[in-house]
């Protein structure tokens, strides 16, 4: 008979599993030339490759810090329930995999989905988190498949932001990319922070849970409820 922890790993690889085949599917629709429009960037549309990648890396890495504070808070959430490095970062994975989807899917105009229902999810999909870092103890196996499909959710909301700028027609590829490594890079930049300034040293700890991640994830749950309230009621 298999033990538990036995059938938690099991699960854990089979969804490690579905987001490698994901990624996969994820390559494929960055290489499918479609002919559905994209706002374009007409300032970069004849500049060197090295200045749209440069400009798209700085732009993705911005747009988490310093101006995604609920991004960060989500990030942060994802960190607060393991003390193992490969798993938050399996988790971080799987976000920016499912976000790449929709973010190339709303640039390419093949899922349109209004901000005023995106931005509210993507709230929620922060006090979701939060509430779980409270109420359970243990990383389950259904952490990671949530956090996809959390991130296909935030995806659009980076698509938002990227279509007011908009991207070179002949560059779609390089630029939605770049942007994509700069997300990464700044989703890096917290998960790190949070690993090396708390976790690394204190996640052992048999206070770790009651100190800090109960406190911390009440507060961001606080902030997330707020979001939410004011994003369905007030904008």
């Amino acid at each position: 008979m298999r033990s538990p922890n036995s059938i938690i790993a099991a699960n854990f690889v089979d969804s490690r599993k579905l987001i490698s085949t994901i990624a996969i599917f994820t390559l494929l629709l960055f290489f499918c030339d479609t002919i559905s429009a994209h706002t374009i960037n007409y300032q970069l549309e004849s500049a060197p490759v090295n200045d749209v990648v440069s400009f798209y890396l700085r732009l993705g890495y911005k747009h988490i810090i310093p101006e995604g504070f609920d991004h960060i808070l989500f990030v942060i959430g994802l960190c607060l329930l393991s003390s193992k490095i490969k798993t938050i970062l399996w988790q971080a994975t799987a976000f920016t995999v499912a976000h790449s989807i929709t973010l190339a899917l709303s640039m390419k105009n093949l899922i349109i989905a209004p901000s005023a229902i995106v931005e509210p999810i993507i709230a929620l999909s922060i006090l979701f988190v939060a509430v779980e870092n409270i109420i359970i103890s243990q990383l389950k196996p259904w952490r990671i498949i949530l956090v996809f499909m959390f991130g296909l959710i935030h995806g659009m909301g980076f698509a938002s932001s990227l279509n007011e700028i908009g991207l070179p027609r002949n560059a779609f590829l390089t630029s939605i990319l770049s942007f994509n490594v700069g997300v990464e890079l700044g989703q890096m930049t917290i998960i790190l922070a949070v690993f090396g300034l708390l976790i690394f040293w204190a996640g052992k700890k048999i206070w770790y849970r009651k100190i800090i991640v109960n406190p911390l994830s009440i507060l961001i749950a606080c902030i997330a409820g707020y979001w939410t309230i004011e994003r369905i009621f007030f904008t």
